[in-house]
């Protein structure tokens, strides 16, 4: 996403923020929000409905969404705070020719909210605990462009899974099914786009190139 997101971005190295002990989390998430609030940056466009983006910890995305979600709910902010959305998209993992359907985070880190910006609904998502700040151009949220959004929610909505593998160029692998069962090799080429291998057997005194299913082979 332009000027506003990069998926390679560096998160700042402080510790995630952590409830003291006998701290009820429903009481921070009742607190009252002040009339005004200085901290909010000047400048922004406020009054439209639209998708910001947030920082948090890695890792920590689904712990945000909740923690947001219960702080919409308990501080009526839901005529201001309309959705938080973690684009995911399903990959299928595959080592040693076995199979794992996992569910990954298109954007590690972040959390989409869809709000009006204004100082009480800033204050409710700023303050929920794990999130670190607002994405935008230095100080000022920096609202995502319509289709910036349109690209996120498309590549949310594409059902077709990525595959993740772990076999490189030069490997020695084996094949695991197919007519060249149980022939040894060296992988050659690894075709993502295709989800195909391609691994060079010795067959009748030759190199022969053999291309295959990533879930054919397995590491020798």
């Amino acid at each position: 996403m332009a000027n506003t997101m990069d998926n390679e971005e560096l998160m700042d190295n402080e510790e995630p923020k952590v409830e003291t002990e006998g701290e009820n989390p429903e009481d921070s998430n009742q607190a009252a929000v002040p009339a005004s609030v200085e901290e909010i940056p000047s400048g922004v466009q406020k009054g439209e409905r639209q998708w910001f983006v947030i920082h948090c910890y890695s890792g920590y995305e689904n712990k945000v969404r909740k923690n947001l979600e219960q702080r919409i709910e308990t501080m009526n902010m839901k005529d201001k705070i309309f959705d938080v959305f973690i684009p995911t998209q399903d990959e299928i993992e595959v080592r040693d020719g076995k199979r794992r359907t996992v569910e990954r985070h298109v954007f590690p880190g972040y959390v989409l909210v869809e709000m009006i910006l204004e100082e009480d609904s800033w204050f409710v998502v700023r303050n929920t605990p794990g999130v670190t700040g607002f994405v935008g151009m230095g100080d000022e949220p920096t609202p995502l462009r319509p289709e910036e959004v349109a690209a996120i929610m498309r590549r949310a909505e594409d059902e077709s899974p990525t595959f993740k593998v772990t076999y490189h160029e030069g490997d020695r692998v084996r094949i695991v099914d197919g007519p060249f069962n149980d022939f040894r090799g060296t992988v050659a080429e690894v075709d993502m786009e295709r989800s195909k291998i391609r691994v060079m057997v010795n067959f009748f005194g030759r190199e022969t190139p053999v291309e295959l299913d990533f879930l054919q082979v397995e590491k020798a």
